[in-house]
């Protein structure tokens, strides 16, 4: 019989934060007691879970004695300063911020990819990036079966993974500008620069904020995070992360060079069978993959497989999932699950 945990989760109040609650009573992990935290800000507040009102209580050090799992979700500074505090009190944390991915000794972790990982860590395993994960997912059983020479990867990324103010900003700035206004934008692409865009009716090619190289901190962040999920450090990787006036649900076109050569219905077989994919691809139907459709699902869904017209081993795919899904919340809870099964906790 598996024994029920005390399961923290901070940044309870945040839209992860409150799927990931979500996703544990839907996949009946098994929870003996939630204990929902945020900022004193947030404290006194409720989150529902199974039915019954649990009350967030403030995120400090002492918070986390007796809790076995800690799933974060309240931004890198936050796990920073408390995820070393939970993981020395014997929770094992999964933390949903950049704070970690790049630490060597904190493992990366995509369960359907990587997940032999997750049991080598040391109290502390890191959820990648949403863009990262969906793409690896879809990539994994080719890599494995044809090799990857190159990855090239365009985003057409939703507002909600810059968070509610985004998708709230998206919302006025629609109705305003179907009522001829024209407001002035405040929080896209990055809140805190000076300079700001409207994001309805338009696009951005702005994702976080820009490195020396001319890439973005989100666009290295698909580059360092595959390289090591995949542990595979020279793989090389060009990306172009883009915000697009979408709720919810990113969608990225990828183009891979295989090492060896390919036929096209191996392609369509090795996904298929891939854990956590679904192939949505019938052109004939005008079926494929869309946010619309893909929202409130944990898989990742991969349409438009075509080999491209120039290079014998190069394909195309385009890849979609729920970014707050299984792009963060579900696949912190799959990482749990997984310790769990595996008898990964402390």
């Amino acid at each position: 019989m598996t024994k029920e945990l005390t399961v923290a989760v901070v940044g309870a109040t945040g839209a992860v934060g409150r799927k990931m609650i979500e996703t544990l009573e839907a996949r009946h992990f098994p929870v003996k007691t939630l204990v929902p935290m945020a900022s004193s800000r947030s404290a006194g507040k409720t989150v529902t879970f199974r039915g019954e009102k649990v009350t967030v209580i403030e995120a400090r050090p002492d918070a986390f004695e007796g809790v076995d799992v800690a799933l974060f979700s309240a931004g890198a500074k936050t796990s920073r300063a408390l995820s070393p505090e939970a993981a020395g009190r014997g929770a094992v944390v999964i933390d949903n911020s950049s704070a970690f991915r790049m630490d060597p000794d904190v493992p990366l972790v995509v369960p359907e990819v990587n997940g032999e990982a997750a049991l080598h860590h040391k109290g502390i395993i890191a959820n990648p990036n949403c863009s990262t994960i969906q793409m690896v997912v879809a990539l994994k059983p080719l890599y494995d079966r044809f090799g990857i020479e190159r990855i090239i990867v365009s985003t057409y990324q939703a507002v909600s993974g810059a968070g509610a103010r985004a998708v709230e900003e998206l919302m006025d700035q629609t109705r305003a500008r179907l009522a001829g206004e024209r407001p002035a934008p405040e929080v896209l692409p990055v809140s805190g620069l000076p300079v700001h865009h409207p994001i309805a009716f338009n696009v951005l090619p702005q994702i976080d904020v820009f490195e020396e190289n001319g890439f973005t901190k989100e666009e290295m962040k698909m580059v360092r995070e595959t390289r090591k999920i995949l542990d595979d450090p020279d793989i090389p990787v060009t990306p172009t992360c883009v915000r697009v006036p979408v709720v919810t649900g990113h969608s990225e076109a990828v183009y891979i060079e295989t090492k060896t050569p390919f036929e096209l219905d191996e392609v369509y077989r090795v996904l298929s069978r891939a854990p956590g994919v679904v192939v949505v691809d019938d052109p004939a139907s005008q079926d494929y993959p869309m946010p619309l459709d893909a929202a409130g699902r944990p898989e990742v869904f991969v349409g438009r497989i075509r080999r491209d017209l120039a290079h014998s081993r190069g394909l195309n795919l385009w890849v979609v999932s729920d970014n707050l899904l299984k792009g963060a919340a579900y696949n912190a809870v799959q990482i749990a699950e997984l310790l769990v099964e595996r008898g990964g906790l402390r």
